[in-house]
């Protein structure tokens, strides 16, 4: 997997706050959604490869140490959601719902 945010991980995405960093990331999300909806999923797969890489480097940062395990089971979850089985019962409502308040939130701040 090539590095899609070359310049977020060299060393800006530290620079977010965690609340920027998940509505980023939720930002990728919404976008595999919506070519899954509109039956792309090779559109949907690269989106998704992007918000991996996105949660990755926010698993990274030391600052994040006390939501690392939320960060973890959010990427599990996404990967089975997107990749995997679904076994978890994940639904585009409940992924659409987790990254609308870190969206709200990080407005806010």
């Amino acid at each position: 997997m090539t590095i899609q945010h070359k310049d977020l991980a060299a060393g800006r995405w530290q620079e977010l706050s965690f609340l920027e960093q998940m509505a980023n990331i939720g930002s990728e999300v919404e976008r595999a959604l919506k070519w899954r909806e509109k039956n792309n999923p090779d559109y949907s797969a690269r989106a998704c490869e992007r918000a991996l890489e996105l949660l990755d480097l926010t698993l990274d940062d030391q600052e994040n140490r006390p939501h690392l395990k939320e960060i973890a089971r959010v990427r599990e979850t996404l990967v089975d959601y997107f990749l995997g089985s679904n076994q978890f019962g994940s639904s585009e409502k409940t992924w659409r719902r987790y990254f609308l308040e870190f969206a709200y939130a990080a407005r806010r701040t």
